[in-house]
């Protein structure tokens, strides 16, 4: 399910660092900020949703943003159920969501 980015960048966050990378999220092309988690990057430039609940379908995105509740899995570099938000975004980084892969 395709889905808006529910959060933005703040300017002067941009303005101190000023390194942008370019990383495919399930197979789109995105122009971040290297200081991003892959989560914090999901949720500035979409899909808001990653992944679905096992158990009832529901949408599930990034949530603690600290490593202990797992909802923000997702495949990196062909990696799968890696935590997004444990890992930095590097350039050319290739992202699917479990929700494209399913």
């Amino acid at each position: 399910m395709k889905t808006k980015a529910l959060f933005r960048q703040l300017a002067h966050t941009v303005a101190n660092n000023g390194k942008s990378i370019t990383v495919t999220v399930d197979g789109e092309q995105h122009s971040v900020d290297s200081s991003m988690s892959v989560a914090a990057a999901l949720l500035t430039v979409g899909p808001a949703s990653i992944r679905t609940n096992v158990a009832d379908g529901a949408v599930r995105g990034p949530y603690c943003m600290m490593g202990v509740c797992f909802e923000c899995l997702v495949e990196v570099n062909g990696v799968p159920n890696v935590q997004s938000c444990m890992m930095k975004v590097a350039d050319g980084m290739v992202i699917n969501t479990i929700s494209k892969r399913s």
